[in-house]
């Protein structure tokens, strides 16, 4: 299902050069990179590579070459670059209402749009509470979750379990939750009451689990249990879990994972939050990941996808159940963002989904899926490829010193090949992905949801050629 934009001319450059200066020194003396080390800006003397345009699953830089899209974006181009009518959808909304907060107020493509994600959630996930982006949805819940339990009597709730290298965001509470212990030793003391439990990488797993996924699904959600008994149970609010978890590499969920932890969550009255900041909106296959591997959570967060990108948006979605104290007398929920729910990017949300309807992008992930775990599979024939695991179209190939014996890189190491050797090699190959080492050496992949198998077979080759010689450069 390749589709291209609604319009578009040849690819071109910047049309607005910085006063003075050339956009690589504008970039070195003013612009702060996200999670980036500033010094390779200096020294490699060129600034940081620029993006200029983007059509369908293809971004070219300023000097004209063209890459694959192997990451859309950040999780979050669905829909592919360039489609003209998001952008029609975003203008034509500020033309009429350009901007006005949901504090005691409401516009109506909020509305729309809280009914929309309303609808396609599971079970009685029919609140709506809109932020700017995922790290603050993630806050949201674990406030909302925090007020519930002293409204329904239960004040001592308020801690949080979460997994090992698990990344749910960066404000402060979101950063607690995080399980990254490099990404949050500068800003602690954060807040108090987040616990972590191991996570779901099969490939890591204790030994004598490696080849009973069910059984590692089982003794990896029991661990939830066991935290919870440990902290006391009237002391744990919420679990915040993705439903594959992204940093570390693409951990999907055992068999019967979801489902035991369901369990442990009603027996313990504790909260589940599914954290789809990035699994949302078609990226594994349905609307809404939870739906996927067959669990109905009380909290949903989600964001980057909502949009395609195109607009900042993000959304906290509740049970009714946890909706009902906030339905009478004074009491509120004192929480909220300026540009929550903003008119333009509810728009935008709007017209996102309305693709993903016509075009069939759901049905589309879920028919390709296999036929994109296969194509990665074979790059399991290279002697650094330790494990390809994902689900949908998210995957992460993790890249290992000994198959046999599973031996991962030193620090080190890993820092040669994948910022010495990998970061810049795929990018000369054409292909704009991930290579991480929050956990054991990765490369992740989440292309836009519009590609198919011959898109898979050209990420893929790409890839065989890189990984072929990534050992030489250790």
């Amino acid at each position: 299902m390749t589709t291209t934009p609604d319009t578009f001319s040849e690819p071109a450059g910047p049309t607005h050069t910085p006063s003075g200066s050339t956009y690589a020194d504008a970039a070195r003396n003013h612009l702060w990179g996200h999670f980036t080390r500033q010094s390779a800006w200096e020294t490699e003397g060129s600034g940081p590579p620029l993006i200029v345009r983007g059509e369908g699953y293809t971004i070219w830089d300023d000097r004209g070459k063209e890459y694959i899209d192997g990451l859309a974006g950040l999780f979050v181009v669905q829909v592919g670059h360039g489609r003209a009518e998001l952008a029609e959808a975003a203008a034509k909304q500020a033309m009429e209402l350009a901007f006005f907060p949901l504090w005691s107020y409401a516009h109506p493509r909020a509305v729309e749009l809280a009914e929309r994600l309303a609808a396609g959630a599971p079970g009685d996930l029919n609140r709506v509470f809109f932020t700017t982006g995922g790290g603050e949805a993630v806050e949201t819940a674990w406030k909302l979750a925090k007020q519930f339990f002293k409204l329904t009597g239960k004040p001592t709730k308020h801690k949080v379990i979460s997994r090992n290298v698990a990344y749910h965001g960066t404000p402060q509470g979101a950063l607690s939750i995080t399980g990254i212990p490099a990404a949050k030793e500068m800003f602690e003391p954060l807040v108090p009451g987040a616990f972590k439990v191991p996570n779901t990488n099969h490939y890591r797993a204790p030994e004598h689990l490696r080849d009973d996924a069910k059984a590692f699904g089982l003794w990896a959600a029991d661990r939830i249990a066991e935290a919870i008994e440990f902290e006391g149970p009237d002391t744990v609010a919420a679990v915040f879990l993705e439903p594959v978890q992204n940093s570390g590499g693409c951990f999907p969920p055992p068999p019967g994972y979801f489902q035991r932890v369901r369990e442990i969550c009603d027996e313990y009255d504790v909260l589940l939050v599914s954290d789809e900041v990035i699994c949302a909106f078609g990226r594994i296959g349905s609307m809404f990941a939870c739906d996927d591997f067959g669990y109905v959570p009380d909290i949903i967060t989600c964001a980057k996808g909502m949009t395609s990108g195109y607009s900042p948006i993000g959304a906290m979605i509740a049970s009714d159940r946890l909706f009902e104290p906030f339905r009478h007398g004074t009491t509120s929920f004192p929480h909220g963002y300026t540009f929550g729910g903003h008119p333009v990017s509810s728009a935008v949300a709007l017209a996102n989904l309305d693709i993903f309807e016509r075009e069939g992008l759901n049905d589309h992930v879920r028919e390709n899926a296999p036929a994109f775990r296969a194509s990665l599979e074979t790059l399991l024939e290279l002697p650094i490829v330790g494990d390809v695991r994902g689900e949908g179209y998210f995957y992460g190939i993790e890249l290992v010193k000994d198959k046999v014996t599973r031996e991962t890189f030193d620090d080190a190491e890993s820092e040669r090949l994948l910022r010495g050797y990998l970061s810049r090699a795929l990018f000369d190959a054409g292909l704009y992905c991930r290579a991480d080492d929050r956990g054991d050496p990765v490369v992740q992949l989440a292309p836009p949801l519009i590609i198919g198998p011959p898109e898979f077979a050209d990420i893929t080759s790409r890839l065989r050629s890189v990984l072929e010689g990534a050992l030489a450069h250790i």
